[in-house]
């Protein structure tokens, strides 16, 4: 039985080459341009065949000559192709010449912004949630850029909503538990996150993720308001459970100064009543109004 050939695929790697000075190139080519319009003056006075050629000739080799000029500002590098080969990556800016054959893409390397559609998704909880992020990103391999990927700018694009999906769905929204990271609440780690699994994914692409962090972050329409009774009433709790635990604090000091300095002797029916007296005034929303009394501790 006959197992089909296993495959594997092999990355490009960048080789940085130095081409040639473009200057010293353009001063020949202007050379030839001369030369070959000296020659075609000459064939004109002249009707023989080699008079005729030779400036034909000169002036198509200045015009292929002329070809192989190209330009390079910083931050750009260009990839050199000859026959469908790759021959090397130029990354120093100026005026250079090569092959006129050879075919010269141009690549920026300069630091580039993704700014990320707006996104529904599911968080760990399954909640409906928009999220968006930002990815600050450059080409760190010209020959991955170019070679292994169709267009390294959509597989940017696309891997990188892939990326915050998978992301939004690892991490709560919010109201995580005490250790728990969320999308809210662990911005840094959450981005650092995002980061490290873009450069996981961007890598075959030859491109370096500077930065990604997430620029938009809220629930779904159709559950902001009742999240949003929620959190309301999280924050009540949370409120009312200080001001208790401060109130009790408060009773507390205030018994242990009494029986302390010796003030006042209180039994424990006196005790309970103080206790929910304070406890009215200390927790109460409205302020207090007392009543005072004109007998005894007792009447």
């Amino acid at each position: 039985m006959n197992t089909p050939a296993s495959t594997s695929h092999i990355q490009n790697r960048e080789n940085t080459v130095t081409a040639a000075n473009g200057w010293m190139v353009l001063a020949i080519d202007i050379i030839l341009y001369i030369a070959g319009a000296i020659l075609l003056t000459a064939a004109t006075k002249s009707n023989s065949t080699p008079a005729v050629l030779s400036p034909i000739i000169v002036l198509v080799a200045a015009i292929v000559v002329s070809c192989g000029f190209f330009t390079l500002q910083p931050n750009e590098a260009a990839v050199l192709i000859l026959f469908g080969k790759y021959k090397g990556t130029v990354r120093e800016s100026g005026f250079f010449f090569a092959n006129p054959l050879i075919r010269k893409s141009k690549i920026s390397l300069r630091a580039r912004n993704l700014n990320g559609e707006k996104l529904k998704v599911n968080d760990r909880r399954g909640n409906p949630i928009e999220i968006a992020a930002v990815v600050v990103w450059r080409v760190r391999d010209s020959a991955q850029a170019v070679f292994d990927v169709d267009s390294y700018e959509s597989y940017v694009k696309i891997q990188s909503e892939a990326a915050v999906r998978h992301i939004a769905g690892v991490y709560a929204y919010d109201n995580g538990d005490s250790n728990e990271l969320t999308l809210r609440g662990g911005s840094s780690e959450v981005s650092a996150s995002l980061t490290h699994e873009l450069q996981e994914r961007l890598g075959t692409a030859g491109v370096q993720v500077e930065e990604a962090r997430i620029m938009h972050l809220a629930y779904a329409p159709e559950i902001a308001q009742t999240m949003l009774r929620r959190q309301q009433a999280e924050a009540v709790i949370a409120a009312r459970q200080k001001i208790v635990h401060g109130a009790v604090s408060m009773v507390e000091m205030a018994l242990r100064e009494l029986s302390e300095k010796d003030v006042v002797h209180l039994d424990e029916e006196r005790k309970a009543a103080m206790v929910s007296n304070l406890l009215v005034v200390l927790c109460g929303e409205s302020e207090a109004k007392p009543v005072i009394n004109t007998g005894t501790l007792y009447t």
